[in-house]
C-alpha cells in the first residue's frame, strides 16, 4: 500500500528474478495519481487506480528498454493484454450487466468495499490506452498527462473534471464518454495490443491444454510468460485431471516461489479437481493476506463440494489474520455460497 513517505509492500513480491516489480512501480506511481491528484469519492476510484496502472506500465516500458533497448513498448502492451484476464474474471464474478462493473459507479446505498474489484484498475487503464491511441500516441498523450497532474495537484476531483480537461485539450477528438464511464461490462473498445511477447504464452497454454507437455517449455518461457500461460490455461475448459498431473510432475509449479505462478497454478488445479493442491492452496491463502490471491482461492474451494466446508473451517480458524476488508469480503462469499447451496 502506498504512502506519501513510505510504501509498504508484501513479501509475495519477492520472486527472486524481479518479475513482480510492477507492483512496486504501481505503488510509486500512486505518488502522482492517487496521492497528488485524488478521486473525490469512491464513485470515481478509477481516477486513482486506472491512472496508476497506466503509469505503472509506462514505468515497466522504461525498465525494459533500459535492460534491452527496443523491447519496452511490447512489454508495456503485453502487461495491458495480461490485465484483460483479471478484468474478464471480475466481470464474470459480478455479472456483465452489474452496474458495479462500470467505471463511474453509483454507490448510493452500496458499501464501497462491495464494489472493489479489478474493474477500476483494468477498465480504467484500458480507457487511458484507448485515449492515447486516439490523440496520436505517447508523444502527444504523455505531455497531456503531465499537464493534467500539474493542474490538478493537491486536489480531489471527479470523472467530470478529467473529461472536461481532456475535451479542452483535444476538442476535435470524439469519445463516447457516457458509454465508457457509465456502461457495465467489458470496455467499449479493447485496443489491439501488441501480442508478440504473448505468443509463446498462447502457444504453451494451447499445447498444455491438450496434454502436449515438454520440460523444455519452462526453459524457453520467462516468468511473466509462464504466468500468462497459466492464467490463460485456467480459462480453458478442456484441461483434464491427467493433464494437470502431468504438468505437476513436469514443472512442479506448486513449489514455485513466485506468488503469481503459484496462484494461477492453484486455480487450475482446483478447477480440475486435483486433490493434492488443496493443502498447498489453503497454506498459500492463509500465509499472506493479499485479497487478489485469498478471495479467488477460497471462492474456488467453496465451489468444490468435497472441500467447501473444509475451506470454510480453515478460513474461520485464520480469519483474524486478515485485514478487515479482506476478511469481510470472504465472509460475504461464504454467505453467498451457503445461500446457493
Amino acid at each position: 500500500m502506498e504512502n506519501p513517505c513510505l510504501t509498504f509492500v508484501t513479501p509475495t513480491l519477492l520472486a527472486g528474478d524481479k518479475s513482480l516489480v510492477n507492483v512496486v512501480a504501481h505503488e510509486i506511481a500512486h505518488s502522482w495519481t492517487g496521492n497528488l491528484v485524488t478521486n473525490a469519492n469512491w464513485e470515481h476510484f478509477w481516477l486513482n487506480e486506472g491512472f496508476t496502472v497506466f503509469l505503472e506500465r509506462k514505468i515497466l516500458k522504461e525498465l525494459a528498454d533500459k535492460a534491452e533497448p527496443g523491447t519496452g513498448e511490447a512489454v508495456r502492451q503485453a502487461a495491458h493484454l495480461h490485465g484483460l484476464n483479471s478484468l474478464k474474471y471480475a466481470i464474470e464474478v459480478f455479472g456483465e450487466d452489474n452496474p458495479l462493473t462500470a467505471l463511474n459507479v453509483n454507490l448510493d446505498g452500496v458499501d464501497p468495499d462491495d464494489a472493489f474489484s479489478s474493474v477500476p484498475y483494468e477498465k480504467g487503464s484500458t480507457l487511458l490506452f484507448y485515449l492515447e491511441t486516439m490523440v496520436g500516441g505517447p508523444d502527444v498523450f504523455d505531455p497531456f498527462l503531465r499537464s493534467y497532474i500539474a493542474l490538478h495537484a493537491e486536489k480531489s476531483i471527479t470523472s467530470e473534471v478529467f473529461v472536461n480537461y481532456f475535451k479542452s485539450q483535444f476538442p476535435n477528438v470524439e469519445v463516447d464518454w457516457e458509454t465508457w464511464l457509465k456502461s457495465p461490462g467489458m470496455p467499449l473498445v479493447v485496443p489491439k495490443y501488441d501480442d508478440s511477447l504473448q505468443q509463446k504464452s498462447f502457444e504453451a497454454a494451447k499445447a498444455w491444454s491438450s496434454g502436449e507437455i515438454s520440460v523444455e517449455d519452462s526453459k524457453s518461457l520467462s516468468s511473466k510468460q509462464i504466468i500468462s500461460a497459466l492464467t490463460l490455461l485456467h480459462t480453458y475448459d478442456n484441461v483434464t485431471l491427467e493433464t494437470v498431473e502431468k504438468l505437476d510432475a513436469t514443472f512442479h509449479f506448486g513449489d514455485s516461489q513466485n506468488s503469481e505462478i503459484l496462484f494461477a497454478w492453484c486455480r487450475i488445479c482446483i478447477k480440475a479437481r486435483y486433490e493434492p493442491i488443496v493443502d498447498k492452496a489453503l497454506k498459500f491463502a492463509t500465509s499472506q493476506g493479499r485479497m487478489k490471491f485469498v478471495r479467488p482461492i477460497f471462492r474456488d474451494l467453496f465451489n468444490w463440494n468435497k472441500y467447501s466446508q473444509h475451506a470454510i473451517n480453515v478460513f474461520e480458524k485464520n480469519k483474524q489474520f486478515y485485514h478487515n476488508i479482506c476478511r469481510s469480503m470472504v465472509e460475504k462469499d461464504i454467505q453467498a455460497h451457503q445461500a446457493n447451496a
